[in-house]
């Protein structure tokens, strides 16, 4: 049995977060949830709590008193996780599961094809035969971002870093983990990188992206417009810290 756990950032997601959609989910499946609010300043941890009474076994609550953005929430959570000694693979979806839950279990076929993969990450390409809808400012700013960050920084043929569906198996060491994210939104690129620190150029054979079936932008961006302007200020935080 492959043991997972899907951790999902929670800041004040009351009013929005598809409840029913998660506990439908659980019901037959043997994938568990670690729900994270952080620091909400509405009735989020009341919902989460609602999830957890009636899934005890398959839902974990991590209920964080203040805001410490997702990087920061999702880096405490996996250390939770991996504490526990649980689970073979630990990912992670945003809360308001633009990418839907069934895409899980397609993401964790890859390490049933390939074990010696130790992560997979979803990739939002349009294409025919897949319901990937994105707002064409947001697309076209990703297509420009992921260009400077595959050849620049990664220097390896990423086409999306910064989709919230990834998966990852408990094979990479807890020490990837350890130190905190120095960037907000970029900590994917990050974490990318500090994987590749480890195995070196054999990183190439042990990431998969998966071109997703299914992602569907869903209301407003917690992403503000000022984080995409200091986008430049951000990469270069990276290329001197992981140089």
């Amino acid at each position: 049995m492959m043991k997972t756990c899907i951790i999902i950032p929670c800041y004040n997601e009351e009013k929005r977060l598809p409840t029913k959609t998660f506990l439908k989910f659980i019901q037959n499946k043997d994938i568990h949830f670690c729900f994270v609010n952080d620091g909400s300043s509405d009735n989020t941890i009341d919902v989460l709590n609602s999830i957890k009474i009636k899934e005890p076994d398959k839902v974990l609550v991590i209920n964080n008193n203040k805001n410490v953005g997702k990087a920061e929430a999702i880096r405490e959570a996996v250390l939770e996780l991996y504490n526990l000694k649980l689970y073979d693979y630990i990912g992670f979806f945003d809360a308001d599961l633009a990418t839907p839950l069934f895409e899980i279990e397609n993401l964790r076929n890859y390490f049933i094809i390939n074990d010696s993969l130790i992560l997979v990450m979803g990739s939002r390409i349009k294409r025919m035969g897949a319901n990937v809808n994105r707002k064409f400012h947001r697309f076209l700013f990703g297509r420009i971002f992921a260009t400077i960050i595959s050849a620049n920084v990664l220097k390896l043929p990423v086409y999306d870093t910064q989709c919230g569906a990834k998966l990852f198996s408990t094979k990479i060491p807890v020490a990837v983990f350890n130190d905190k994210f120095i960037t907000k939104w970029l900590f994917d690129v990050e974490l990318i990188i500090r994987i590749k620190k480890l195995f070196g150029n054999d990183i190439i054979e042990k990431i998969v992206e998966y071109p997703l079936l299914e992602w569907v932008e869903k209301g407003e961006s917690k992403v503000k417009f000022t984080d995409f302007l200091n986008t430049p200020k951000e990469i270069l935080k990276i290329k001197r810290k992981y140089k």
